[in-house]
């Protein structure tokens, strides 16, 4: 089985090279419970690596033609010629991606790929098609800032109580899944509403979202974070809309 590990890149030239080497170093052999009759005790997964690139302007494209002309066996990188937004990015990974699963890495370092293996295990033993690595099921974490906690938590509460579920981490970057689970799901979002519309169309199709504590190491405004308050209303509006349209 192969594991697509989905990066889009934006203006990462400080930590593109390093997330890279972290997600190069970690060992896809996954230990399962042997329940899932179609693996035994042990599974190992091949690992590639799709990078999007969306209008970097920082230098990180100079990295990322580097790695590209040394045709790397376990990476496929795509060049977006302008800005589109992470949705956009993770568009274009999905369709460009083979693997059998999907996990969304973001390039900076506030997510350990460590936790792949915590994500994985679940999904191979058959407990679920979706897997979210939960920042608040005591993993280890750094403080995020009380504007932050709250704004993640006011989402996941509108998400529980508009879809019926009772995630605890709803805007987690690490989303796992199988392939076919959005193979046929029509994402409109290019920034980062992405990820409440992904939730969205999960729940609505019926499938089962596990969760599993990771650790987080976030980043502040001033290191190079994206995302801000006005995102989180645009979040709010996605989650109303894809629970009444597809």
């Amino acid at each position: 089985m192969k594991l697509s590990i989905i990066m889009p890149v934006y203006n990462e030239r400080a930590t593109i090279e390093e997330i890279v080497r972290r997600v190069r170093a970690v060992d896809l052999t996954v230990h399962v419970n042997g329940n899932n009759p179609a693996f035994g005790d042990t599974v190992v997964l091949e690992r590639e690596i799709v990078i999007v690139d969306d209008g970097s302007t920082d230098g990180t494209r100079d990295i990322l033609n580097t790695w590209r002309a040394e045709n790397p066996t376990d990476m496929h990188i795509v060049f977006h010629t302008q800005n589109g937004g992470k949705g956009a990015a993770l568009r274009t990974g999905f369709q460009e991606a083979s693997g059998d699963i999907y996990v969304i890495q973001d390039a900076d370092l506030e997510y350990d790929p460590r936790d792949y293996v915590k994500l994985l295990a679940p999904l191979l033993e058959g407990r679920a098609p979706v897997i979210y690595g939960s920042r608040f099921m005591g993993g280890p974490r750094a403080a995020m800032s009380l504007g932050h906690t709250a704004g993640n938590k006011m989402l996941t509460i509108c998400t529980n109580l508009l879809y019926g579920t009772s995630l605890s981490d709803m805007e987690t970057c690490y989303k796992c899944f199988r392939r076919d689970v959005i193979a046929t799901m029509p994402l409109r979002s290019r920034r980062f509403e992405i990820e409440p519309e992904l939730t969205a169309k999960i729940l609505k199709r019926g499938y089962t979202i596990y969760e599993v504590p990771i650790s987080y190491n976030g980043r502040a405004f001033h290191e190079g974070k994206k995302i801000t308050w006005r995102d989180g209303f645009s979040a709010i509006r996605t989650l109303v809309k894809y629970r009444f349209v597809d």
